[in-house]
């Protein structure tokens, strides 16, 4: 059973960075790709970065192209996503998870395609 920790949210300005982590357990962490979703209050819970395994094919959703990275370390069996110039629409309850799978293509986007999840971690960005 996979376990999936994360971690490094906080409040943060307008502007501002933060690092999240998210730290896996229980499988062999190079079989799975990994994604980060979030939920705003009253919002669905949405797609925002995913990395394949193998390769590490990245992809991002248009609202943090460009602000967002997200990298893994299959040493420390940990993803991360370092949140760059953050807004206030990028507060949210941020979400690690990953799937045994490649991690390519339109599958990366629907939660449903996730089988394992974290707690969550809370972000907000104050204007």
């Amino acid at each position: 059973q996979v376990q999936l920790v994360e971690s490094g949210g906080g409040l943060v300005q307008a502007g501002g960075s933060l690092r999240l982590s998210c730290v896996a357990s229980g499988g062999t962490f190079t079989r799975y790709s990994m994604g980060w979703f979030r939920q705003a209050p009253g919002k669905e819970r949405e797609f925002v970065s995913s990395i394949s395994r193998g390769d590490g094919t990245t992809t991002y959703a248009d609202s943090v192209k460009g602000r967002f990275t997200i990298s893994r370390d299959n040493a420390q069996n940990t993803v991360y996503l370092q949140m760059s110039r953050l807004k206030a629409e990028d507060t949210a309850v941020y979400y690690c998870a990953s799937r045994l799978a490649a991690g390519v293509g339109p599958n990366v986007y629907s939660p449903s395609n996730y089988a394992y999840w974290g707690q969550g971690t809370q972000v907000t960005v104050s204007s």
